[in-house]
């Protein structure tokens, strides 16, 4: 049988290039959603992939909605080999750190961190009541962001979110470890997806000018194929640690 993974934001951007990067890699995919729009052409992509999807309409930040939403998950192909953590959202507005707001703060880090959490704790727990694998490596992917490390002072509550996302996945990494459960931290660096098109003009000169040693944008597909390679077992020793996808942003440079 094949395996299985399920992925949050899976209607566009990186949500989507994930779901067929893991098609291709030989998965079944369980995507969800807060909206419709875009989940039909997910859909086509897996299936030109070679995997068959399913589309759950939900809004992963409704941490009482888990149990439910993760039951029809693994039920979808009968059982769930991966969980990778990509809805999240950005600031609506950026602006000085000095004017960032309680509801602003309390929107980032109830999507980006708190459901994150919440929803691998849920996964968590069925990955080890379904004992050892049998359908391939398990894993709980989570991205965070290069602002997990770096600071932007027109975001904070951005970065505390992504930050917290990135110890979360060490956290799970050594919780799970015992049971054969891995868990990967991937940044993103400059990424080109609806989320970033308001900055598209501008990051795009920073980037021609070296912002990242690869002076291009980084694509959604991406960061779909390093995640799939790590959930497909690539690199079946390594858990907890963090793997930048960022054109070498991180690298130290003086």
């Amino acid at each position: 049988m094949k395996p299985a993974a399920f992925v949050t934001g899976a209607r566009r951007g990186i949500g989507r290039a994930t779901c067929v990067a893991l098609a291709e890699k030989g998965f079944d995919l369980v995507g969800a959603d807060i909206a419709d729009e875009g989940a039909e052409e997910t859909r086509a992509a897996v299936e030109a992939a070679g995997g068959r999807f399913a589309f759950l309409r939900a809004d992963v930040s409704d941490v009482e909605g888990h149990a439910a939403l993760l039951d029809a998950a693994w039920e979808a192909f009968g059982g769930l080999e991966c969980l990778a953590n990509i809805a999240g959202v950005q600031v609506a507005k950026r602006q000085d750190m000095l004017e960032t707001t309680p509801d602003s703060w309390d929107r980032l880090l109830d999507t980006n961190t708190r459901a994150v959490f919440f929803l691998s704790q849920g996964m968590a727990k069925r990955m080890i009541a379904g004992g050892a694998p049998t359908r391939g490596h398990r894993s709980l992917v989570f991205v965070s962001s290069v602002n997990a490390v770096m600071a932007s002072l027109n975001r904070a509550e951005y970065c505390v979110s992504k930050a917290g996302v990135s110890m979360v996945s060490k956290l799970f990494a050594m919780r799970l470890a015992a049971h054969g459960i891995n868990a990967y931290d991937i940044q993103p660096g400059v990424v080109r997806t609806d989320m970033t098109r308001g900055v598209w003009d501008s990051y795009g000169a920073l980037l021609e000018q070296g912002l990242a040693p690869i002076r291009r944008w980084g694509e959604a597909e991406d960061i779909g194929h390093a995640i799939a390679t790590l959930a497909a077992g690539a690199m079946p020793y390594s858990t907890g640690h963090a793997f930048p996808i960022d054109g070498g942003m991180l690298m130290p440079r003086f």
